[in-house]
């Protein structure tokens, strides 16, 4: 224990001292070209995070959330748009996606230790998955909904009468979020037998 002590103190001896043959300036230069660098490598290491590619390489993904995706119109519609996992997984925002990414390095864990290695897993956790992404999506407005749907464009007259109800009163008035109504929108529901409200 001694001997860590007496190597803390000549670190921090080390570090705190004025470097003897460094200017200032050099330091300056050199601090603000290393955070450009660090800057750089953090923002593409996120970016590269943040594709349908990267989502979709580990097989829990591609094979079971993936392909039920590939069934819906969120994937292939008339007007050519699709959405990717980011786009309704992921905020846009910066501020907002970096809190998401942190929250998904939980995510990781999961998959290192095979939590939903197999189908038969993947469908024990359904459930539990897909709670806790509604509850997300419910404590944060449906953003992500919110990044491609808006209510100020939608035309409520080209909606099924009882859609058009709905929007008008409850997304509109701010009493239910776009998630209360939509699960299972893009993927299959879990077993709903014993939750509350089915």
């Amino acid at each position: 224990m001694r001997k860590l002590i007496d190597w803390v103190k000549i670190f921090w001896r080390t570090l705190s001292r004025p470097a003897v043959h460094l200017s200032l300036g050099f330091l300056t230069v050199g601090g603000f070209v290393a955070g450009v660098l660090f800057w750089g490598g953090f923002n593409t290491a996120m970016e590269a995070t943040n594709t349908e590619e990267f989502c979709i390489a580990c097989h829990e993904m591609r094979d079971n959330v993936y392909e039920e995706l590939k069934t819906t119109v969120h994937f292939s519609n008339a007007s050519g748009v699709r959405a990717t996992c980011p786009d309704c997984h992921v905020p846009h925002d910066w501020t907002d996606k970096i809190a998401r990414k942190m929250q998904a390095s939980k995510e990781v864990w999961g998959w290192v230790f095979g939590t939903i290695d197999t189908r038969e897993k993947f469908e024990a956790n359904r459930l539990r998955l897909a709670k806790h992404e509604w509850h997300r999506l419910q404590t944060n407005d449906s953003l992500e909904c919110r990044n491609c749907h808006s209510e100020d464009s939608m035309d409520l007259t080209q909606q099924s009468p009882r859609a058009a109800e709905a929007h008008r009163t409850q997304l509109i008035d701010g009493s239910k979020t776009c998630i209360d109504c939509h699960k299972g929108i893009a993927h299959e529901l879990p077993n709903m037998a014993g939750v509350e409200g089915w």
